[in-house]
Order: C-alpha cells, then structure tokens, then sequence
C-alpha cells in the first residue's frame, strides 16, 4: 500500500509540474523527477534523477530506518546540447545485499520526508541464494496517453483497458526489477506522429522541443515504478536518433533521414546519459553491455544494435540493415573497440559459476529468431552471438523489436530442440515485442516450425519466476486486465545439489504448454506458481 501512495503522489506531481507551468519547466527547477534505480552490484544501487537545471553535489541520503536517513552519497549531474534536463546519478556503494534501504534525494519537496516522502529500493540478492522471485521484462515501450498509446491513436487502446505501464505499477510488489531491453518511449516518433496529424506542426528545426517533450513524459510515467525498482535497461533502435530510421512525408513525398537530427539527439546519445548500468561492476560499456547477478541468475544484457565484432555491421551503424546495408542508416557506434563486445561476452559466460547462479538469461533487443521477414529478424546478431550462446548453454534468450508475442521452442542452428522444454540443449528464445507505442502490433509475416505460442490482439508484458536450480516459468500477463495469456516452464538438469532446492520437489521435468492448457507439472509446483500468482493478485 505504502509503494502505491507514494507512486501516485510522485506521478501526480509530475502530472502537475507539466499541466500548469508555461515551458514545462517547473517552478522550482532542481526539483527532482523521474527517479530511477539500477543495480550496482550485490551491495551497490545507483540513484538517478532529472532536473531543469544542474545541481552542484547531487546527494542521496539514505537508511535502513525511514526515520534515520542520515548516511548519504553524492554524484555528478550531467547534461548533452538540446536536452531540456540535467541527470544526476549517484551510485551507492557497501550496502548489504537483499536489503530494503529508504531515501531521498536533493531538494526532495517533503512536510514530513520520515513518515510519507522516502523512496525505498531493495539491493541484489547474493549469488547462491536460491530463494524464488519472479522478475518483469517489458520490450518496446513507450509514451502512453494524448502523445503516445491512446484510444485514438494509430495502435488504439480501449477506454477500459489498463495500459502496460498502469499493469506494472499495478503488480511491481510481485517482481525484483524491471528489464527493459529497449525502444524506450519512442521519442523519435514526434516527426512519424506530426505527419499523421496526432501531434502539432512543428518547424523540422524546432523538432528537437517535441522528442525532449515525449521522451519527458515517458519518464514521468515510468517514475511510480522505476522510483522503486531497478530499472534495467538495453538500448534498442529507437534511442539511436530523432528520426525513427528515415521517417517518409507520402504527402509531400519527402524521406527525412538523421541529418536532421540536431546535436544530441544522434548516437545513443540520450540513452547513454540518462541511465547508468552496472558496466563498470562487470566490464561491460555504458549502457550497451553488461551483467549482474541476482540470487540464483545471472544476467546479461548485450548490444544488438552496434558492436557485433568479427566484421559484421550491426543494425544501426552505418551502412547496416537499418539504411539497407546501402545508405548511412541510424549512422550510430561502434562503441567499443574491434570485437570487445564478442571478446567481453565470451569472457563473461566463461567465468560464470554455475554452482552459485545456475540460470543464464541473456537479452538483446533484436530477436535471433521470429516470425517476421527479414527486416525483423536480426540474422547478423545469429551469426555474432549464436555460437557463444550454444557453447556456455545460456538457457534463455529474451527479446522484441517486432511488435508481437512469440515463444519459440529451444532453438539451435534454426532448428527446434527435439528435447523442447524438457531439459533441452539449446537455449530457449522468447520474442515479446507487444508492450505498446502509438504504432500498435505488428503482423505475423511467416510461420516458421519452431513457434510454440504466438499472437498479435493484444499488449502485455513477461514474468519470469525462478523456482528453484531446475524451474522457471515465463508468463505472458495480459496489461488490460492482469490475466495470464501464455504460461510455459522451462526444465533443466543445472546439476545442482538437491539439498539447494528451495519451494518446489523438482525430481520431475516440465513439459511445454500454452496459455489454455493446464501446467504440466508436479503437483507441488502447481501449488508454488497457483500460490505465487494468487498473492500478485491480491
């Protein structure tokens, strides 16, 4: 209950800054908005937020007792040309893992910050806790309301439908964190949105206005959930410019390119100063790559964007398949030097202790296999990262950028594992690009044999419960109503100690199944799962 108050207290402000100041700017310009958290490590979190103008120290004071924030930490805020806020980041280092901490920030506006005004954030879980939680992952996400998703615009919503955003706050005391592995807010479609004549005219120079406005509004939406938890994030490819790959006027016959994309709105270039990831605490760069454990799991996310090593373009960078491999295209990376993408993520899987975090989850925006034609399908990210993935036996591969649900069964070579979820070699691939942006969902172009479950009516978001060394269950949660669409758990013999096994007796594998059918489970796992969910629920 708590969370939910002071979610709605931070959006409401928000809400209020933007309605009833001239310019979008309020009246007290170091007021913070749009909090959001990242993992810094087991004992490490770092603190971000936004303000209209730069703040000198930025400090996040903080405790374990809401009455007692006397321990703080301090940062830098940083700006790039055109944007219309400043980003203070402050990392937090020596907590204790697994622990709930309260905080607020500089010129936090608060009567009584010890009774009402702290945030709160829960450090990692320690490798080797096997304790079971569940974690939310949102793909191609954006601006929701009058800029974005509506009930008018070109992907519509119904008057009654929640939207993927509403879902998540919703239910965020049910998960860790949120994975978000790009297309966040689709600030680059202002030109796209003015053309159809769902936004105002605005001269193209002035444009620069419009995409910092969208980009704005998405972070205060996202502010009652990312105030609270971490809110991992991968770049996808529509933080790479202003100009959404080349935006066509079929009126006036004009194709717009990134030339004109002002300073600042090229490269990645908010992406990288809004959001801090824990590249440092993994050898990863910025927010391209990285990783970080979390109890039983270890994470990565990589760049399938740029960077894919060995002479292969990436999608966005010059002359890839976003310009057709013939034209400038996105005109973005590399951001590392040659191969240290490829290099850093064979090092990574390598060194992965196993006995400690059994599960691999690996996401990447664009999706190895899908069922869409080729502009769709990232076929260079098959040939880069396939190979690694199959030889360290990630067990999951996450993504979106087509705008629709797919869960494939394992998949090796672009052949389905004949062993399905049935403790498989191959990882398992799940394409869930359908959280929602003014465009709506994408048709189903082809219909490869590899899908397990796939659909295009209707927006929702992933769940993923790790249960125990041996079980996870993913789980499609429909935005509009909460319920589940899809649900399929995943076997696999990790090898691990019986005397680890916590929640569930696990000597029996997990069969595939879709979001009609019953699990196919022991009894004492449908127990775990009925129970989780109920708990969400209430």
């Amino acid at each position: 209950m708590r969370s939910i108050v002071l979610g709605a207290l931070a959006l409401a402000s928000a809400v209020f800054a933007q309605i009833n100041v001239p310019g979008d700017v309020p009246i007290n310009p170091v007021e913070p908005l749009q909090h959001h958290l990242a993992y810094a490590g087991a004992t490490g979190m770092t603190v971000s937020w936004n303000t209209y103008e730069s703040i000198s120290n930025p400090t996040v004071y903080y405790g374990t007792d809401s009455w007692d924030l006397s321990s703080y930490a301090t940062g830098v805020s940083v700006t790039y040309p055109t944007s219309s806020t400043w980003s203070n980041h402050v990392k937090i280092t020596g907590l204790k893992p697994n622990t709930q901490y309260y905080y607020i920030v500089s010129n936090t506006n608060c009567y009584n910050c010890s009774e009402l005004a702290p945030y709160t954030f829960t450090t990692a879980r320690v490798a080797g806790d096997r304790t079971p939680y569940t974690v939310a992952v949102a793909v191609d996400l954006g601006v929701m309301g009058d800029m974005g998703l509506s009930t008018t615009s070109k992907g519509a919503i119904t008057s009654n439908d929640h939207t993927t955003i509403q879902s998540l706050a919703r239910y965020m005391d049910g998960f860790d964190f949120l994975w978000h592995p790009g297309d966040i807010a689709y600030a680059d479609y202002w030109l796209k949105e003015q053309i159809q004549s769902y936004l105002p005219t605005v001269a193209i120079d002035e444009g620069y206005k419009v995409y910092n406005k969208l980009l704005n509004s998405f972070y205060d939406e996202m502010q009652p959930i990312t105030a609270q938890k971490p809110y991992m994030v991968g770049p996808g490819n529509h933080e790479a410019n202003c100009d959404n790959g080349g935006t066509t006027d079929k009126v006036n016959n004009i194709t717009y390119t990134v030339d004109i994309c002002m300073e600042g709105q090229r490269n990645f270039t908010g992406f990288t100063n809004h959001f801090r990831m824990p590249s440092a605490e993994s050898g990863g760069v910025e927010n391209f790559w990285y990783s970080f454990d979390h109890g039983m799991v270890h994470f990565v996310q990589i760049d399938t964007e740029t960077d894919l090593g060995n002479g292969i373009v990436g999608p966005d960078e010059p002359y890839g398949s976003e310009g057709d491999f013939d034209t400038i295209g996105q005109d973005a990376g590399p951001f590392g030097t040659k191969n240290q993408q490829i290099n850093w993520l064979t090092k990574d899987l390598a060194s992965v202790d196993r006995t400690k975090t059994p599960w691999i989850i690996v996401s990447g925006h664009r999706p190895f296999y899908a069922a869409s034609h080729e502009n769709g399908r990232c076929d260079e990210c098959v040939k880069a990262f396939e190979p690694i993935l199959l030889k360290y036996n990630v067990d999951l591969v996450l993504s979106g950028h087509v705008h629709f649900y797919e869960r494939n069964a394992p998949i090796a070579n672009g052949t389905a594992d004949p062993k399905g979820l049935n403790n498989p070699s191959a990882p398992w691939y799940i394409m869930n690009g359908a959280a929602g942006h003014y465009d709506g969902l994408d048709p189903i172009e082809t219909n490869p044999d590899y899908i397990r479950y796939i659909q295009n009516s209707t927006y929702g978001w992933s769940k993923l419960t790790f249960h125990n060394c041996t079980h996870m269950t993913h789980e499609f949660v429909v935005s509009g109503n909460g319920t589940i669409l899809d649900t399929a758990t995943l076997y696999k013999d990790h090898g691990c100690p019986m005397s680890n096994y916590t929640g569930t007796n696990s000597s029996a594998p997990i069969t595939d199944h879709n979001g009609s059918a019953s699990l196919k489970a022991s009894a004492a796992l449908f127990a775990v799962v009925f129970a989780t969910a109920l708990m969400i629920a209430l």
